[in-house]
């Protein structure tokens, strides 16, 4: 199955469950292509220590476009 994820928001805890499930689709073996648009670019500083937004993208190995 293709699948696209388009982020938006800059909410950690939203980020790091769209990168999770964008993940387990990876790991199923669809191909899953991650899209981020407007306050969804600052992915980077919208991690805490409860939702680790950064290991989530290390372990994402599919499509990423910013």
């Amino acid at each position: 199955m293709k699948v696209l994820f388009i982020i938006s928001t800059d909410d950690g805890e939203t980020i790091y469950n769209a990168m999770r499930l964008a993940n387990v689709g990876v790991e199923k073996g669809d191909e899953v292509s991650v899209f981020m648009l407007g306050k969804g670019v600052m992915f980077e500083k919208s991690g805490s220590e409860q939702f680790d937004v950064i290991g989530q993208m290390n372990k994402y190995k599919g499509d990423f476009y910013v």
